[in-house]
């Protein structure tokens, strides 16, 4: 699915009026979805940078729900429930940012050289432990393809070479990845 510009800026507009709402206690904005793509269900990952460091990410590799909901909902967990961070609070809004990353169908990798730094992001799985990292992650910390599987089975709470082990699986997926910044230029 490929979301046209006006369809990000709806997103990423209900994205900052949702977390403005649930950080006052104030009732939310309807997360209407007012094209097929936005009602469709979607994996989607809200992710808040403030002064250009993580403050917060959050979202769904797999959803029933629109996308338009799921969005609103990932976009209040990474402000108020990122274990990581303090929720955030009114006097932050102004200074965070919103980056929306839309998930493809996750595709099982038989062929780690099949994995494209900067394209493909990584689910691990093994037993109950499940890790994800989304493509951008390996970009900004100019990670290899091994350095990557190795953050990700961290991720999942797992050794760092998890992903290697006979009974592990690994699905990688790309992004429809967006935010606030790129419509401020």
């Amino acid at each position: 699915m490929v979301l046209t510009p006006d369809e990000q800026k709806q997103l990423l507009e209900l994205a900052r009026a949702s977390i403005a709402a649930a950080v006052n206690d104030e009732p939310l904005p309807p997360a209407i979805a007012s094209t097929p793509a936005l009602q469709k269900p979607s994996g989607v990952f809200v992710t808040l940078n403030k002064d250009h460091e993580l403050r917060g990410c959050i979202g769904f590799i797999e959803t029933n729900r629109p996308l338009a909901e799921a969005t609103q909902e990932a976009a209040i967990k990474a402000a108020l429930e990122d274990p990581r961070f303090d929720p955030v609070v009114s006097e932050e809004l102004d200074q965070i940012s919103i980056e929306i990353s839309v998930l493809a169908p996750p595709e099982k990798v038989t062929d780690i050289q099949s994995i494209e730094i900067g394209k493909h992001g990584l689910i691990l799985e093994l037993g109950p432990f499940r890790g994800l990292l989304l493509p951008q992650v390996a970009t900004e910390y100019g990670w290899t393809r091994e350095e990557f599987l190795e953050h990700t089975a961290r991720k999942a709470g797992l050794p760092p070479k998890a992903w290697s082990y006979p009974n592990a699986t690994l699905y990688k997926f790309t992004v429809q990845k967006f935010s606030e910044e790129d419509f401020e230029k």
